[in-house]
């Protein structure tokens, strides 16, 4: 697998550091704010639910600083920030404010950092090349072995 470049380190250092600085607003002040953002359908607890994803963030963005895992690393963040997104979308459909946005151009503009994040989370940590890597090994290999079988 290709070297990392400088800057998919500085934007993973950066989505870690944001993890981190998000989900300890989660569990300190800015509790309410991200209370705002959980859907009301949703069957949990909504301090539960915040607190648990503040602990997630901040586990995750300590594990794309100093893991050595940066791979299954990127691929859980890019989960997380997957499984998240119907709160986003939730707080747009139902027009609910929170750190800002109230307005449905804002919320639906925050609704397009969402796949950015995804994307980041994959690159910077090279999760994406090592699926790419992996996806084109699968494919020669059926070749390679018929191409043996045929000798």
């Amino acid at each position: 697998m290709h070297g990392r470049s400088w800057p998919q380190h500085i934007i993973r250092w950066l989505l870690g550091l944001a993890l981190i600085g998000a989900g300890t607003g989660h569990l300190t002040v800015l509790r309410d704010e991200f209370q705002a953002q959980v859907p009301p359908w949703l069957p949990l607890d909504v301090d539960l639910v915040v607190v648990g994803s503040g602990v997630a963030e901040i586990t995750l963005g300590v594990a794309l600083l100093v893991t050595p895992w940066r791979i299954a690393a990127g691929w859980a963040t890019a989960l997380f920030f997957l499984a998240i997104f119907p709160g986003n979308i939730a707080q747009f459909t139902e027009a609910r404010d929170g750190f800002g946005l109230d307005t449905d151009l804002a919320r639906g503009v925050r609704l397009l950092f969402q796949p950015l994040l995804v994307a980041w989370a994959l690159w910077s940590t090279g999760a994406w090349s090592w699926w790419r890597e992996r996806r084109q090994e699968r494919r020669r290999a059926p070749r390679a072995r018929s191409a043996s079988m045929e000798r």
